[in-house]
């Protein structure tokens, strides 16, 4: 009898040390990189399905046609602060499924700033201007390998540039976001 109870108590210490938690990671920092740009990010858990994340990254254009002579690339800075909703933590769990470094389905609003310090690009008279944006999303994110993780995400806003020159008006306007970079959580 004493084997027996012994055994269960060791197989409950087990099956615990495996279950998953049904909350989201108190804080995530990584590193992501997709075909437009890379960012390194901080996740911060304000509730167990709520999540802050704050970025910074380099965004990455490409642009031709009868304007410019060849084709360029530019490359400019983003800080953008966006709220998290992971809706489906509790299924994922109950699933069995991955939601390790917050790998579950998000909504979340996404509020970016570009701002004019400085741009990398084959031309010299390319200039970003200031522009803020206020984009709604939808999206997932899925972690492989240890600390690996991929992440998709779309959305629909509103932005407006604002131009340095007083005879320029400023741009506004809808404004899409669509991503899929993929990451490493440090």
């Amino acid at each position: 009898m004493k084997k027996t109870i012994t055994a269960l108590f060791l197989l409950a210490i087990i099956n615990c040390s495996f279950a998953q938690n049904s909350a989201i990671g108190k804080s995530i920092t990584g590193i992501q990189i997709g075909f437009l740009g890379t960012n390194v990010y901080n996740e911060t858990r304000l509730s167990n399905e709520i999540a802050l994340r704050s970025q910074f990254g380099l965004n990455a254009g490409i642009f031709g046609g009868s304007i410019y002579d060849k084709t360029g690339f530019i490359l400019y800075p983003e800080i953008s602060i966006e709220p998290k909703w992971y809706y489906n933590v509790k299924e994922r769990v109950q699933k069995n499924k991955n939601i390790k470094n917050n790998g579950a389905n998000y909504y979340s609003v996404n509020i970016q700033y570009s701002p004019n310090w400085f741009e990398i690009s084959n031309y010299n008279d390319l200039e970003v201007y200031n522009t803020l944006a206020i984009i709604p999303t939808w999206g997932f994110r899925r972690n492989f390998l240890e600390n690996f993780n991929y992440e998709f995400k779309i959305g629909l806003g509103y932005g407006i540039s604002y131009r340095d020159s007083e005879n320029v008006n400023n741009e506004k306007g809808a404004i899409m976001d669509l991503g899929f970079k993929v990451g490493y959580d440090f």
